[in-house]
């Protein structure tokens, strides 16, 4: 049995069938439950999803910040236009999306795989890619109807041009990627420190690089140079046109909203009690701490671990990247954890987790205990409206903050073990 369910994930045809498969008996279930049961399988973003996108196309209005608590940019609401015409189906429009979303992204990853970075078969590709592919969280997230899956074609294709010397089209990729959803900013150090001259089949400049300012001289490479200016054009280009089109509307609620937001509910992070606090009693300091929360994840995950590990090995490099920016992060729900999920078909296979099946096991059992320890707490606040701020949910977020570090931890380790590194060593 085993061996056949091997050779069924071996092999593109039958996995993405499966992976299919898996998506639709998903989607046909939440129906069923969405009609049958008070507790709703579609998510609650994908209502404010789909509203958006009615309230951007509608005579009346035209503005998708119309809709109370969309916090997107623009483009959100503009692919799910097909939700706005009648029908179930049509309604399920954005989740069918959402799903092939996913798909890509698991295409995405086998070529990675088998790129000149890590060179796996086909065969071995497709098991790595499975990770992703058949992992239920995966589907189960994306046929509610979170976004989450657009990000991570986004990514995976941004790696993918990037491996693949594709600078021009990286960098249209950065752009739009920070447009969509801010956070793959966190790349783009480590993607430039990556993209030295050598790798990139240049040859550096030597009278240049001794002392300072010569290796100042020597950084500023023609491809470094073309990825900023791709990048960032791309980026300021669909802002300008954005706020043309919804004024200042767009940039509270796409970009600034996210440097004070406090929301409380449906968060992992440790900072949920303060956030809650916040919420019910405001502050009048002159700094507050949703204002600030940010600054130790943007230090870890846009200067520490870039520096640490970009040229060893930038797929796991912008893994820890991605894990420390959603585990610092001030708000963290479920949804975030497809942001670096995506990578660990591209992590695991040089991982101490495989490599140490005991700590792989320990590692996956307290992630889920801890997550598990927290629903628990949440359930009874939420649902049976029992006070369980202290000790339960603060315990619990603790509990899965520290995990989540010690995880991290060993994903920076493993730097000095990637076949990149080990080649360069």
């Amino acid at each position: 049995m085993a061996s056949q369910v091997g050779a069924l994930i071996s092999r593109p045809p039958p996995l993405f069938a499966a992976a299919t498969i898996l998506r639709i008996t998903m989607s046909l279930y939440g129906l069923w439950q969405d009609a049958n049961s008070p507790l709703k399988y579609t998510d609650i973003d994908y209502l404010v999803f789909t509203d958006a996108a009615r309230f951007t196309f509608a005579s009346a209005s035209k503005s998708p910040y119309t809709r109370e608590t969309y916090r997107y940019t623009p483009l959100l609401a503009w692919l799910l236009y097909p939700t706005t015409w009648p029908g179930t189906f049509w309604f399920s429009f954005g989740k069918v999306l959402f799903a092939a979303a996913d798909l890509l992204a698991g295409y995405l990853i086998i070529r990675i795989l088998q790129g000149p970075a890590l060179r796996m078969s086909e065969d071995r590709a497709c098991r790595y890619a499975s990770i992703w592919l058949l992992n239920p969280m995966v589907a189960t997230i994306s046929t509610r109807g979170s976004s989450e899956g657009l990000l991570g074609v986004l990514v995976m294709a941004l790696l993918w041009a990037v491996l693949e010397k594709r600078v021009g089209f990286a960098g249209v990729l950065l752009g739009l990627g920070v447009h969509f959803k801010i956070y793959p900013f966190i790349y783009a150090p480590a993607i430039m420190w990556w993209m030295d001259a050598q790798r990139m089949g240049r040859k550096p400049d030597f009278q240049t690089q001794a002392g300072k300012p010569g290796q100042v001289i020597a950084f500023i490479t023609p491809d470094r140079v073309w990825l900023a200016i791709v990048s960032l054009t791309t980026f300021i280009s669909l802002n300008l046109v954005m706020y043309a089109l919804y004024g200042m509307p767009f940039l509270t609620h796409t970009f600034l909203h996210h440097v004070t937001r406090i929301d409380h509910r449906h968060n992992f992070s440790p900072y949920n009690i303060i956030l809650y606090l916040t919420s019910a009693h405001p502050s009048s300091t002159l700094v507050k701490v949703e204002s600030v929360a940010f600054l130790p994840q943007l230090v870890l995950s846009t200067v520490f671990i870039p520096m640490v590990g970009a040229k060893k090995d930038l797929p796991t490099t912008m893994l820890a990247q991605t894990f420390a920016f959603v585990t610092f992060n001030k708000v963290c729900t479920s949804q975030y954890f497809l942001w670096y999920m995506v990578f660990l078909p591209l992590y695991l296979p040089n991982s101490s987790f495989f490599r140490n099946p005991r700590l792989g096991l320990s590692a996956l059992g307290l992630w889920v205990a801890t997550q598990g320890l927290w629903l628990q707490q949440a359930y009874k606040l939420e649902f049976l409206g029992m006070s369980t701020f202290v000790p339960g949910l603060l315990t619990s977020s603790l509990a899965f903050f520290l995990v989540n570090c010690w995880v991290l931890g060993i994903i920076i380790g493993d730097l000095d073990y990637s076949p990149e590194h080990a080649k360069t060593s």
